[in-house]
């Protein structure tokens, strides 16, 4: 199946350029100094990519002025510098804005926290202006000549776009400036290569400039992927909020798209990315959780099922442990020290587990724990019932004797092992240094694949990755070409499509 649907990618285009990113509600996510720094994020490159837009009109207006023909474009032009610049002004002034409220959070002033909200909808709303704008003019930073194949001048200056490196050259500036004919495949290809340099504000950039300036690009559905993937790859809390949010923004539009399951599972990933542990805050576990059982519902014959169901056990192993944790604080308060007033609240948490987390790996200590609960309430038809399956099914539990004894006492029946479950075996408990570490960093071990879905982390050479595939296809990926098992890798690299 080759990804070349049309209409599928005006509409996309029209979505996403013109009115898209202020249809977006804010979604509120992390904290308000994270909110604030993807604010600043956003607005950086929203800056960046007008100021390129501008120098490229005034370069052309100059040459322009020799040529009477040209009267109109140049008014035109002049036209497009005009609401080029009134955006540049609006994004100065948010920056101001944001850097302000980041500030106070800095240095602990008061805030009123509605102001962060307030800015992430004009933030937003500024978003999809700009990149309508930018995509409006397009067509006056054009020109008919292409240059693909061939090499451009570069002048040297300080600094690209006045903040990267200590010393640059205006290429990136004439890239992203102007508009020519096979310039999205340039694009493409050195926004790859910085992305695989660990320059990703950059290659985001460059990215996002097919998205906002080449309307019918082949490249244009990848190039939002590779920005999420380079989100992912970049990897820290802020970045994963961001992630998450692209490939969800991607996923929206292609939801039967070949590499639509494994979004989805790298939409799980960036929320297990931050799951922390069990005795913390549940939510990021919690979305990890439904991302994962939507993959298994939605896409029940994808090659990357075993890995879904195994992230789904120990993300609910973590959920687990959570209602473990509080459920034993019930616990201790009604057995220790005696006050019925925790009981029901240790059964809800324990009952919860038996619910929703049918592998939970201690399953045997909620089962003994609810079971000493009903005891204390004298319900013994209830406390046998639980105290029955950990003989039955768990006869490797360290609660394994201690049922039997209550079992004894109550004159309940002591059922035989199940066969099937003989040799099961409880989880391994991590050594002093594992439990040490995780605990110093707040950190839940988990099965996650650190790779995005077109680029690796660590890039090699010598490897022909899914994104060198769709540079090799012009933009497009056939079903056939994505591997069969959880990997961005094609095979070895025989040729050398892209730059190095």
């Amino acid at each position: 199946m080759v990804f070349r649907n049309k209409s599928i990618i005006l509409f996309v285009i029209l979505a996403l350029s013109v009115s898209g990113f202020a249809q977006q509600k804010p979604s509120g996510d992390g904290t308000y100094s994270q909110r604030l720094d993807i604010m600043r994020s956003k607005l950086d490159t929203m800056r960046k990519s007008l100021a390129s837009a501008i120098s490229s009109l005034k370069g052309d207006g100059k040459d322009n002025k020799k040529d009477k023909d040209k009267k109109d474009d140049k008014v035109v032009q002049d036209s497009s510098i005009s609401r080029l610049r009134g955006l540049d002004k609006e994004v100065s002034s948010l920056q101001s804005d944001v850097n302000n409220l980041r500030g106070k959070i800095d240095r602990s002033e008061k805030y009123d926290a509605s102001d962060i909200e307030q800015l992430e909808i004009s933030v937003l709303d500024l978003n999809g202006r700009v990149d309508g704008e930018l995509l409006a003019s397009a067509r006056d930073r054009a020109t008919v000549t292409s240059t693909v194949g061939q090499e451009r001048e570069i002048k040297k200056k300080k600094k690209f776009l006045w903040i990267f490196g200590r010393a640059g050259n205006d290429e990136y500036d004439e890239l992203i400036g102007s508009v020519r004919p096979g310039r999205d495949k340039e694009l493409f290809i050195v926004a790859t290569r910085e992305v695989r340099k660990g320059n990703h504000e950059v290659g985001r950039l460059l990215f996002n400039v097919i998205i906002t300036t080449y309307a019918e690009s082949q490249y244009l559905p990848m190039s939002k992927l590779a920005i999420a993937d380079s989100f992912y790859l970049e990897g820290d809390s802020s970045n994963l909020i961001q992630a998450v949010a692209s490939y969800q923004d991607w996923l929206a539009f292609f939801p039967t798209h070949p590499l639509a399951d494994r979004v989805l599972l790298k939409i799980a990933e960036s929320e297990m990315r931050q799951v922390g542990r069990p005795d913390r805050d549940a939510t990021r576990a919690k979305r990890a959780e439904q991302k994962l059982k939507v993959m298994i519902q939605q896409y029940p014959n994808s090659l990357l099922m075993s890995e879904a169901k195994k992230r789904l056990i120990e993300v609910q192993d973590n959920l687990g442990l959570y209602n473990l944790y509080i459920g034993n604080f019930y616990y201790r308060r009604a057995i220790d020290q005696k006050r019925q007033t925790g009981l029901k609240g240790a059964q809800s948490r324990y009952r919860e587990i038996l619910t929703k987390y049918p592998d939970f790996g201690y399953m045997d200590e909620a089962l003994f724990r609810i079971a000493i609960t009903y005891q204390e309430e004298e319900e013994t038809d209830e406390a046998s019932k639980y105290f029955q399956r950990i003989v039955r099914d768990y006869p490797n539990s360290e609660f394994l004797e201690k049922a039997k004894e209550q079992l004894t006492l109550m004159g309940a029946t002591i059922p035989e092992t199940n066969p099937e479950r003989k040799d099961f075996q409880q989880p391994e408990k991590d050594s002093f240094f594992s439990n040490f570490k995780n605990e110093f960093f707040g950190a839940y071990p988990m099965t996650i694949d650190y790779n995005g879905v077109l680029m690796t982390k660590k890039f090699e050479k010598d490897k022909f990755e899914l994104i060198d595939q769709i540079i090799k296809n012009e933009g497009d990926l056939q079903a056939s070409d994505i591997p069969k098992a959880l990997t961005t890798i094609v095979g070895a690299r025989v040729t050398n499509p892209t730059p190095q």
